[in-house]
C-alpha cells in the first residue's frame, strides 16, 4: 500500500477540530520560531487533525512541512486544513507508522532538519516513543532538532493532580498508554545521539522538550 494519501474530494466537513489546539498553538509557535531551522524539511509525526501544521507551516516559508498520520480520517482532515491554509511549503499528508514504515523520504526536496511530535507519546504504546526517537536520531544529521510536546512525569511523579487524573484516564482506555517519565525519554534521546534537552514548561501542565543532535 502506498504511503502517499489520496484524499479524494475534500470539503469543510472533513476538517476536524481538537479543542486544545487553539489554546496551545501560540505558545508552541513561539518556541518553534526560536528553535527550528529556517531551511530544510520538517517531519511532523502524528499530525492529528492537521490544525497545527496549517497554523505553523506558513510561519516557516523556507521549511518544507511534512504532516503524517496513520488514521484515515486524520489524513483527510490534514488535507482539508492544508487546502484552506494555501501555504506552498505545507506538503500533502503522508501515511506514516513509526512502528512499521521505514524512515526513508526520498520525495523530500530539502534535507530533513527537524522532527516534531505533539501529544503523541502518552496516547500510544511506549514502543512508539522508542521508535520515534530512534528513527529521528538515525535520519537526521548533526544539528537536527527533535521537538516533543505533551505532559510528563518528573522523577517518577506527576507534576499536577490533573495530570495524575489524566494518566489514570488514559490507562483506563488502553493500559499501554500513559504519561511518560521525562527522564526515560531523555535517556532514549541520548542513546539516539541527542544532547540534553531544553525543557520548557507550557500551559496546562505540559512541557516542550527540544533536543539537538
Amino acid at each position: 500500500m502506498s504511503r502517499f494519501f489520496d484524499p479524494g474530494q475534500i470539503g469543510d466537513s472533513d476538517r476536524r477540530h481538537a479543542p486544545a489546539t487553539a489554546r496551545n498553538r501560540d505558545p508552541i509557535l513561539a518556541l518553534l520560531k526560536e528553535h527550528l531551522p529556517t531551511e530544510g524539511s520538517l517531519l511532523e509525526v502524528a499530525s492529528g487533525t492537521g490544525e497545527h501544521a496549517a497554523y505553523f507551516a506558513p510561519n516557516f516559508p523556507g521549511l518544507d512541512w511534512q504532516p503524517t498520520d496513520i488514521d484515515e480520517s486524520h489524513l483527510k482532515s490534514i488535507a482539508a486544513w492544508r487546502a484552506e491554509a494555501q501555504s506552498p511549503n505545507l506538503l500533502a499528508p503522508l501515511r506514516f507508522n513509526v512502528l512499521e514504515d521505514h524512515w526513508h523520504f526520498p520525495h523530500l526536496a530539502k534535507p530533513l532538519r527537524a522532527v516534531m511530535a505533539a501529544n503523541l507519546i502518552h496516547i500510544s504504546p511506549f514502543a512508539v516513543t522508542e521508535a520515534l526517537i530512534a528513527g529521528a536520531g538515525q535520519i537526521m544529521a548533526q544539528d537536527g532538532t527533535l521537538f516533543l510536546y505533551g505532559p510528563y512525569k518528573r522523577d517518577g511523579k506527576h507534576t499536577a493532580p490533573s495530570n495524575e487524573a489524566f494518566d489514570a484516564s488514559l490507562k483506563s482506555r488502553d493500559p499501554a498508554w500513559g504519561v511518560r517519565d521525562m527522564e526515560e525519554v531523555v535517556s532514549l534521546a541520548a542513546t539516539a545521539g541527542f544532547g540534553e534537552p531544553e525543557v520548557i514548561a507550557m500551559p496546562a501542565n505540559n512541557f516542550s522538550l527540544i533536543f539537538k543532535k
